[in-house]
């Protein structure tokens, strides 16, 4: 398999003047830990994290993701003066020039990748443009498929079976792609991530199980922790 078929194809991404204000805000509401920056034309700048974000927080006792990003937002006067005196833009704060790879790009490769840069994951590009984002669950998600050594690769049945099902989950269903992962090997479909209720759990289920090609489901999604993506 390759980066392409584990890849979360949907990317919530920022540009260089995006706040940190609104940094920590999509990362809340999307339930991830890190972010692209990107320039006009998709070109990947920068990767923000949450230790960036942690590192322009002090807090003596504890640092856990719910109290300082919400703290942000209950206008907390350390975390918030903090900002104000320092940095405030993605650009002050990213990880510039981030190490990316390509769609064809072998999963024990990026798993490699991965661990020599000690990053916990890295965008895909095609034509230096950002596609993708492959993360560490990913590489597991495509290797509880199929050992990164088998001789049979994902096909480009599989693929399609893949973009289809996106496609169909995007367009008709209200579940946010970007928040869930299809793993198809021979018409196998996992899909993993977390959704909001068990009404979208099972309108993902059904919107797999009507995409031409498949052959089983593995329904791993889980569920939103309550109140994370509504302001």
């Amino acid at each position: 398999m390759h980066a392409v078929d584990v890849m979360t194809p949907r990317v919530i991404t920022v540009s260089p003047e995006t706040d940190v204000r609104e940094i920590a805000r999509l990362l809340l509401e999307h339930n991830i830990s890190a972010l692209p920056v990107v320039d006009d034309e998709g070109k990947v700048l920068g990767i923000v994290s949450e230790g960036d974000l942690m590192r322009r927080v002090e807090n003596g006792t504890e640092r856990r993701k719910s109290w300082w990003l919400k703290s942000i937002f209950a206008g907390a006067n350390n975390a918030s003066e903090y900002i104000k005196s320092h940095a405030r833009k993605a650009h002050e704060i990213m990880t510039p020039n981030p190490v990316t790879i390509g769609e064809d790009e072998p999963l024990h490769r990026v798993a490699k990748l991965l661990e020599k840069h000690h990053i916990k994951r890295v965008p895909v590009v095609r034509d230096g443009k950002l596609v993708g984002i492959v993360s560490r669950a990913n590489l597991l998600r495509g290797f509880s498929m199929t050992a990164p050594d088998a001789a049979t690769p994902a096909t480009t049945d599989d693929r399609e079976i893949r973009d289809a099902i996106l496609k169909e989950v995007e367009e008709n269903t209200g579940v946010w792609v970007d928040r869930i992962n299809v793993i198809v090997t021979e018409g196998a479909v996992q899909v993993w991530g977390l959704v909001e209720s068990q009404e979208e759990k099972m309108a993902v289920q059904v919107a797999v199980e009507n995409t031409p090609g498949v052959k089983s489901v593995e329904n791993n999604l889980g569920m939103l922790p309550r109140g994370v993506g509504h302001f």
